[in-house]
């Protein structure tokens, strides 16, 4: 039987790689759900192994609403994984919050419109608490990372609503200051999705975001140059592989037990001896402990 690997990392915009992993093997996995954004990268940090995936493909190939966000966390919980670092780009809709920035947010507001955010139905219904989206210990290492690095001209900023859009569009000039008065933080179009799914699959998960430029809201918008976001974009990068690469060596020592590990135990409506057949092996990988 193949060893689980416990920790998971999504990389967004800009972040298509982990240049520090070692022993490296690209595995493509079939899920109920389709394929994922790509085969997974399976490698070894600092004595760990991890998987990893980029969410939009090598070669930014998939639209934010074209992501396969059910495919995608499916595999990660077949591998085993149970913790999940997820890097994305981000606009901000905060002054003191700056390109280049760190935010890990804590809270999320859903705009999105097109997507589908479970793995149930067909039989099988769950409603999974989401009060607090973002795993507070997994945030808490990831933060505590960070901070360890002291990376120069560089601010992380704890919690946060991090608002989620369906795109491809950027905000109009009367959304951006819509979400600025609701007190959001910075804005996205993906890691909404994977929050829930992750919870659903009992699987912690923390946001990395990654500041490139602020939203239309800002009076300099306008000076913002396709060059300056892809510049920030390979700063974010680099950084972002060392905050994962401390977090993954936290995580190496201690793996903490988080609520979400056990999100289905009070979630699951339907007793499963009644459901069908055909969903309960359709959700095997997230129902194994409860069939």
């Amino acid at each position: 039987m193949t060893e689980p690997i416990r920790i998971g990392i999504i990389g967004g915009s800009g972040l298509y790689q982990m240049e520090a992993l070692q022993d490296v093997e690209e595995r493509t996995i079939e899920t109920p759900f389709g394929d994922p954004s790509d085969a997974f990268i399976i490698g070894t940090l600092d004595g760990t192994r991890v998987a990893f995936l980029p969410r939009h493909g090598r070669g930014h190939r998939l639209l934010p609403t074209e992501l396969p966000f059910r495919a995608n966390l499916y595999a990660f919980k077949t591998l085993g994984v149970d913790y999940l670092i997820s890097a994305s780009a981000v606009g901000s809709l905060r002054t003191r919050i700056k390109p280049v920035d760190m935010v890990i947010p804590d809270q999320f507001i859903d705009r999105t419109q097109h997507r589908i955010s479970t793995f149930f139905g067909e039989g099988i219904i769950a409603h999974i608490s989401f009060g607090e989206p973002i795993c507070p210990k997994l945030s808490n290492i990831l933060a505590e990372a960070a901070e360890s690095l002291a990376l120069e001209d560089i601010s992380l900023h704890k919690g946060g609503t991090y608002i989620c859009m369906e795109g491809p569009a950027f905000s109009t000039k009367a959304e951006s200051h819509l979400y600025r008065s609701w007190g959001a933080s910075i804005i996205g179009m993906t890691n909404l999705q994977e929050a829930k799914l992750a919870r659903e699959a009992e699987i912690a998960y923390a946001t990395l975001a990654l500041v490139t430029d602020y939203d239309c809201w800002h009076p300099d918008h306008d000076s913002v140059t396709v060059e300056m976001v892809i510049g920030n974009l390979q700063k974010n990068a680099v950084n972002a592989q060392k905050v994962i690469r401390s977090t993954v060596q936290r995580l190496s020592h201690t793996l903490p037990v988080c609520n979400a590990h056990s999100a289905l135990k009070s979630g699951l409506m339907t007793p499963l001896e009644h459901a069908p057949e055909a969903t309960k092996t359709k959700l095997k990988a997230i129902l194994a402990k409860y069939l």
